[in-house]
C-alpha cells in the first residue's frame, strides 16, 4: 500500500511539474514586448540600446551590437565580439531587405511580370549576394569590456549609402530592382525603421 501511494504521489508531482512547464512555455511564447534596454550600469548608450536601424541627423544607420564572455586570449574575445556585432548588422539589413524584396515584388504585380516564383528566386539570390558584399563595408567603432563580468561589447555600424553604392555598382542586378532600391530603398528603410 506504501508502494502505490508513493507511486501516485510521484506521478502526482510529475504532473504538476508538466503542467507548470506548459504554462511557464505559454507564458514566454505569449510575450511580444522585448526590453532592449540591457540596463547595465556604466555602459555606454549603444551597449543598452542593441542592434538597431536608425534613420537620425547621422543618416539612415543599421548599428549592431555584440558580445563576447572572456576567453582566456583577449585578442580573440574582442575579434569574436567585433564578429558578433557584424552578425547582428547582416540580421538587421537581412530583414531590410527582406521587405525591400517583398515591397519590389508587390510593386510588379507579385513578380507575375517577371515570371512569379522564378522572379522571387531571382531577386532573393541577388538581396543575399547584396548582403555578403555590403557588410565587408560594415565598421567597428567601438569596444567596452564589463569590469564585473569581463564581456566585451563590440559596436558596428553601416550606412545605407553603402548598401547603395554596391547596389548601383553590381552589373549582375537586375535594372528593375536596382532603379526600385535607387528611388524607394529609402522610404522602404524608413517604413522598416517606423514598424521597428
Amino acid at each position: 500500500m506504501e508502494k502505490i501511494t508513493s507511486n501516485l504521489r510521484g506521478r502526482f508531482y510529475q504532473l504538476i511539474a508538466s503542467a507548470v512547464a506548459v504554462a511557464l512555455l505559454a507564458a514566454c511564447a505569449g510575450q511580444t514586448k522585448v526590453e532592449s534596454d540591457l540596463g547595465i550600469k556604466g555602459a555606454p548608450d549603444w551597449v543598452n540600446e542593441g542592434s538597431q536601424a536608425i534613420n537620425d541627423k547621422k543618416g539612415r544607420l543599421i548599428q549592431g551590437v555584440g558580445s563576447a564572455p572572456n576567453l582566456g586570449d583577449p585578442a580573440l574575445q574582442k575579434a569574436t565580439a567585433d564578429n558578433r556585432a557584424r552578425a547582428e548588422i547582416a540580421r538587421v539589413l537581412s530583414s531590410y531587405l527582406d521587405v525591400a524584396m517583398n515591397d519590389f515584388l508587390a510593386s510588379s504585380n507579385g513578380g507575375q511580370e517577371t515570371g512569379g516564383a522564378v522572379a522571387e528566386s531571382s531577386v532573393q539570390q541577388q538581396i543575399n549576394s547584396i548582403s555578403q558584399v555590403v557588410l565587408n563595408g560594415s565598421k567597428i567603432l567601438g569596444n567596452w569590456k564589463d569590469k564585473r563580468t569581463d564581456i566585451i561589447y563590440s559596436f558596428a555600424e553601416l550606412d545605407l549609402k553603402q548598401v547603395q553604392d554596391v547596389v548601383t555598382a553590381n552589373k549582375n542586378m537586375s535594372e528593375d530592382l536596382k532603379r526600385y532600391l535607387a528611388t524607394q530603398g529609402d522610404a522602404v528603410f524608413d517604413k522598416f525603421v517606423a514598424e521597428k
